[in-house]
C-alpha cells in the first residue's frame, strides 16, 4: 500500500506524505517484544479487526502505556494520533519513524488530519483515544475527531477495551502496571458511525459521536463482564 504521494524528489521517484506502513509494521513488533517481555496480556476478540482495508481502533485511555500496549497486541499495524507533547527529544524520530501521528490538540492540527486521513485512505489501521487524553477510560466524553474521520473516511470502528493498565497493586516503577502483571486487551465489534446519508454536517457529527459513545460504552460494560475486572 502507497500513500498520497508528493513530487519534488530529486531521483524522481514519488514518496508518502503519509505515515510510513512499514514503520508501523517494525513498532508492532517492538511492541509484542515490550508487551510480553514485561507483562501478561490477555488478548479476546482480535479476529474481530477487519483482516485488511480501513479500520479505525477507538480505545479506552487510563494509562500511558494503553498506547504500546495495542501497537504490541493488535492483529495489524497501527498508526495511533499521538499528542505533540510526547514528540521530545530522541522520542520524536522515533514515534515518527514508526509511522505514528503528531497532532497539535490547541486547535485544528491539518496536517494531523491529513496524515490520519491518508492512513485510512491507504487502507491502514488508526488509532484513536476518543477521549482525548488519559483520565477514567470509561469513554465519559468525546472529542469529536472520531466521527469525523469514520464518517469521512467510511471506515468502520472498533472498540478496544484496555483493562488493568491502571492497577496501582504491586507495581514497581511508578506509573506504569505491575511488572509481569495482567492486562486485558478486549476488541468488540466493528460497526459503521454515520447514518447512512454520507452526511457531514456539525449535526450529523454530533448524531455520529453519540452513537459512537453509546456503542462504545456498552463494549466496556461487556469487555468487564468478560474479564471479571
Amino acid at each position: 500500500m502507497r500513500g498520497h504521494p508528493r513530487r519534488g524528489e530529486a531521483d524522481g521517484r514519488q514518496v508518502s506524505d503519509s505515515p510510513s506502513l512499514r514503520g508501523a509494521a517494525v513498532g508492532r513488533r517492538i511492541g509484542i517484544g515490550l508487551m510480553y517481555g514485561l507483562w501478561k496480556p490477555r488478548v479476546l476478540g482480535a479476529w474481530k479487526v477487519p483482516a485488511s482495508g480501513p479500520a479505525i481502533l477507538a480505545v479506552n485511555h487510563s494509562h500511558n502505556i494503553d498506547g504500546p500496549m495495542l501497537m504490541g497486541t493488535a492483529p495489524r499495524p497501527v498508526h495511533f494520533l499521538i499528542k505533540k507533547e510526547a514528540f521530545v527529544g530522541p522520542l520524536g524520530p522515533f514515534l515518527e519513524g514508526i509511522g505514528q501521528v503528531k497532532v497539535d490538540r490547541s486547535g485544528t492540527d491539518r496536517t494531523a488530519v491529513t496524515g490520519a486521513l491518508g492512513v485510512l485512505a491507504d487502507g491502514g489501521v488508526l488509532g484513536i483515544f476518543p477521549e482525548g487524553t488519559r483520565g477514567e477510560g470509561d469513554f465519559a466524553s468525546l472529542r469529536a475527531g472520531l466521527a469525523y474521520f469514520a464518517v469521512r473516511s467510511g471506515a468502520p470502528i472498533v472498540p478496544v477495551a484496555v483493562l488493568g493498565s491502571s492497577d496501582r497493586r504491586g507495581r514497581v516503577i511508578k506509573g506504569l502496571p505491575p511488572l509481569r502483571g495482567r492486562v486485558d486487551i478486549v476488541f468488540g465489534d466493528a460497526f459503521e458511525a454515520g447514518d447512512g446519508t454520507g452526511r457531514r454536517t456539525r449535526k450529523a457529527l454530533d448524531d455520529a459521536t453519540v452513537r459512537i459513545q453509546d456503542r462504545l460504552t456498552a463494549h466496556l460494560a461487556d469487555a468487564k463482564r468478560l474479564t471479571g475486572r
